[in-house]
């Protein structure tokens, strides 16, 4: 049985207007986030490294802002708290997968694979939420492995194990990340977006670092050749653009939340070819180019169409 969110109460705690239409915010925060891959790359620092320094640097700004949210705005519900440290539980490993990927198969390609996460929050809604999937994503979906397979180079090169292994991080950080997309989509508490990537912060940092102790214990002294990249990657990537994006969320259905951020891997890549001297194959440049067409494909709909996008963000399931 299906349950038709449009139809559903909203809650109370609905999100505030934000002035500047949404979409526009998603977009300016993925171009911070989209250098994240690149300042990883340049840090050369272990996965855990990345990812502590990532979120413990961010934290005292992230707390001033919530500090301030709080005071105008009171404390947060419960649900959001809870909403947001569970998302941040998946998106710290999201950064540790994504950061020992980067360091196998370059920022550009990595970020490009990790892109399956547009798969992953629409299959979440349907299981979780019930919500009706239009076939144009069902016919999406093949072509997008597709293209993931040629960017990859895994099809060219089968047998090098570094790429196989890389790709497979690259496609576990994907999941994850599109679980806390769709995490934290869920949480319709505008009010609060600031403290909400305050508390994500925090669980990232925790399960990021855990995860990427695998690959080498965190580094402390990470030497100053690496910290300013470091700080770079926490204040550009982790407060500026995932406020800009934990702002604009709630106010987007989800899908439209993960088709926006799809900006990041082609201006990953292009800049990893810029500044890192990444250089992908034309194969890979043909992949990267079916996956940006097979996402727009699953993801796009016309105004007149509400079965998807629009059930999944003006209400909440009861």
């Amino acid at each position: 049985m299906s349950i038709d969110i449009a139809s559903s109460k909203t809650s109370s705690a609905a999100p505030r207007p934000i002035p500047v239409d949404p979409r526009v915010l998603v977009l300016a925060g993925t171009l911070a986030i989209s250098s994240t891959g690149i300042f990883i790359g340049l840090a050369d620092v272990s996965p855990a490294t990345a990812t502590f320094f990532r979120c413990v640097v961010a934290l005292p700004v992230l707390a001033v802002l919530a500090r301030r949210e709080l005071v105008r705005r009171g404390r947060p519900p419960a649900r959001s708290v809870l909403m947001h440290a569970i998302g941040g539980l998946f998106l710290g490993v999201d950064f540790a997968l994504w950061s020992q990927s980067i360091s196998l198969i370059g920022a550009g390609i990595s970020t490009v694979v990790m892109s399956v996460q547009v798969v992953v929050v629409p299959v979440l809604a349907w299981m979780i939420l019930r919500a009706r999937v239009p076939g144009q994503f069902v016919l999406a979906v093949p072509v997008l492995f597709v293209g993931i397979a040629l960017a990859s180079g895994a099809v060219s090169n089968p047998h090098d194990q570094s790429l196989v292994l890389g790709v497979g991080l690259a496609l576990g950080s994907g999941v994850a990340y599109g679980v806390y997309i769709f995490t934290a989509g869920r949480d319709r508490d505008g009010a609060h977006s600031t403290t909400g990537v305050l508390v994500s912060t925090v669980t990232a940092g925790v399960s990021g670092s855990m995860v990427g102790s695998i690959w080498g214990a965190v580094d402390l002294t990470p030497g100053w050749r690496a910290v300013p990249w470091l700080i770079a990657l926490a204040v550009v990537g982790q407060v500026l653009g995932w406020m800009l994006i934990g702002h604009a969320l709630p106010s987007l259905p989800s899908e439209v939340g993960a088709t926006l951020l799809l900006v990041q891997p082609v201006l990953t890549v292009l800049l990893g070819v810029l500044i890192l001297r990444e250089k992908p194959t034309v194969m890979q440049f043909v992949g990267c180019t079916v996956v940006v067409i097979a996402i727009w494909g699953a993801t796009h709909r016309r105004p007149v169409e509400h079965s998807w996008g629009s059930r999944f963000s003006t209400g909440r399931a009861r």
